[in-house]
């Protein structure tokens, strides 16, 4: 699974994913019903390719269900789990008996840009430009208000293969937070830290001075793991050093492509995570472990454990304890004070295709699902399931969570009371949900409820807003050269090893920064840093043409 994809799959899950549990006779009295529901003409064929979440069953699901009635069609589904969603995938086009259409997961198994290229080229994948300009309204009109969404779809020929899942999601766009256990900083008399320099002198005293109060040396400073939902923690600390995007390691100086990783400031930064580390003031299960071994931390049964936690969310790390935590700012250092900023939360690729194998009536109805799923109405019924079920209008005085913003939907699902229901898509239907959407949702006024919950991400990632480098590589907007993508690929994935396992070497100290760190810019150079840096200069140089 990619780095984004499990942050967003695991807030989602909890917040949007998983609907409240209600009866039979509800459901049914929120299906279409009248003249909408009622067609002459056999249903049309739609033999649909897609990853099935936890608690949901795609072929008895509400939302599928309510797609047939409304525009007379019957699913046939071919379904997948999250495990080796990406392979399986593959595999499917490999075998040549593939579906009419692919109804993907954006942050476990979408297409990549250069498997568009190359499957469009091939003319397995089609181009959807004229359907979209047939059929779907609401598409054309998305992509005429975010040019984002225009640039993200169409490929350098001209044509879109696919649509990405445009998700303006505020506090996905600044993933890699730090929160404080504040109970510990009122006992010690300590204000929450805002230079590299407190944060460490916090971090020295939850080690040694009891601050959980149990008479022993067993508090967690700080803590983490190793997945893409901002729970990595040296992004963090590095942003005072050097701007770490936590993904490619490139950033731009006048418009010019380079490697953060073997700057002197990137070195710099090293030696200060080792001084932490070596002060044993970082658990190092933050660099092994998952995100359920750091939340047995954070729910430790008796005392509390962890001071300090890397994640996008407080959820992630900690349950009935999630409202001890406060949101660190990004922290000022010797040079910087940035926040790792990941373009909104949108993906390059494409979740939802059409294949060759789907007739021209199939094809209609499959765009216009997706036109239908690019208003706010069926984005929501998609995501969160029927009216009454996952979501209902708002009430006289609730709020919506953007300031000045009508409320338009009020979730029924709260964070800790989350149950499957089968109603909606969950993360499969995550296609048009600009920031103007996210914001009309209602959100409780107090923070620290579970109706509140978003808004105090909301607010918390208000800290981190703005801290990104004025002049930021784009690498989620940006498309390869056909020729070069696949050798892009094997270049990223081999540098991005190789940075990870070295950073972590330094930092523990079995390499030494003083000794060591001239063979380790050798082996950047041996491989081919510079040859990935020209290819994204290159796509870099196309996008602001």
């Amino acid at each position: 699974m990619g780095r984004t994809g499990m942050a967003v799959l695991v807030f989602m899950l909890v917040l949007v994913g998983l609907l409240l549990l209600v009866s039979c006779s509800a459901k049914e009295s929120n299906l279409v019903s009248g003249d909408e529901g009622k067609h002459e003409e056999a249903p049309t064929e739609l033999h649909v390719f897609a990853l099935q979440e936890p608690g949901i069953e795609l072929q008895t699901n509400d939302f599928t269900r309510y797609l047939e009635q409304k525009f007379n069609v019957h699913f046939n589904w071919e379904v997948i789990s999250p495990d080796g969603a990406r392979e399986k995938r593959q595999i499917s086009l490999a075998g040549g008996d593939y579906p009419d259409a692919y109804f993907l997961t954006a942050y476990i198994d979408q297409f990549s840009q250069s498997d568009l290229l190359k499957y469009g080229k091939q003319g397995i994948i089609l181009p959807l430009n004229e359907l979209i300009a047939k059929y779907a309204p609401h598409v054309l009109a998305a992509m005429a208000e975010h040019s984002e969404l225009k640039a993200l779809s169409t490929a350098p020929d001209g044509n879109i293969y696919g649509l990405p899942a445009y998700s303006e999601c505020f506090h996905c766009s600044y993933p890699n937070k730090m929160w404080v256990n504040v109970q510990w900083l009122a006992k010690l008399g300590m204000d929450v830290p805002t230079t590299t320099e407190a944060f460490k002198e916090m971090l020295e005293a939850f080690k040694s001075s009891d601050p959980n109060g149990n008479g022993l040396a067993d508090e967690v400073p700080l803590s983490g793991s190793t997945e893409d939902f901002g729970v990595r923690i040296i992004p963090y600390l590095m942003n005072g050093f050097i701007y770490d995007d936590d993904r490619h390691y490139l950033m731009l100086t006048d418009g010019k492509v380079e490697t953060a990783a073997d700057k002197p400031r990137w070195k710099d930064g090293l030696a200060y995570i080792r001084s932490l580390y070596k002060e044993g003031l970082i658990d190092p299960g933050a660099f092994i472990q998952n995100a359920e071994a750091l939340k047995r931390i954070g729910d430790n049964e008796g005392v509390s454990m962890l001071g300090v936690a890397a994640g996008m969310h407080p959820a992630i790390f900690a349950g009935e304890s999630m409202n001890d935590y406060v949101p660190i700012p990004p922290l000022a250092g010797p040079y910087a004070s940035y926040a790792t900023y990941q373009g909104g939360g949108m993906q390059p690729g494409a979740k939802f295709v059409i294949t060759n194998r789907a007739s021209k009536e199939a094809q209609r109805k499959l765009i216009e699902i997706i036109n239908y799923m690019y208003t706010p109405e069926g984005q929501t019924t998609s995501q969160n399931g029927l009216e009454g079920i996952g979501w209902r209008k708002p009430q006289a005085g609730e709020k919506a969570l953007g300031a000045d913003v009508k409320p338009l939907f009020t979730s029924l699902i709260l964070i800790n009371e989350a149950k499957s229901t089968n109603s909606g898509w969950s993360g499969m239907a995550h296609l048009y949900m600009p920031r103007e959407y996210r914001d009309s949702w209602v959100a409780g006024s107090d923070m620290y409820t579970p109706d509140g919950y978003e808004r105090r991400l909301y607010e918390a990632t208000r800290l981190y807003e703005g801290h990104e480098p004025k002049d930021i590589f784009p690498f989620w907007m940006l498309w390869l050269d056909p020729a070069e993508a696949d050798e892009a690929g094997i270049l990223h994935t081999n540098l991005t090893n190789y940075i990870e396992q070295s950073t972590l070497r330094f930092i523990t100290g079995d390499w030494d920064l003083d000794n060591d760190w001239d063979g380790y810019v050798a082996g950047l150079r041996d491989m081919r840093i510079q040859r990935y840096v020209e290819i994204m200069q290159r796509a870099y140089d196309l996008y602001k043409k």
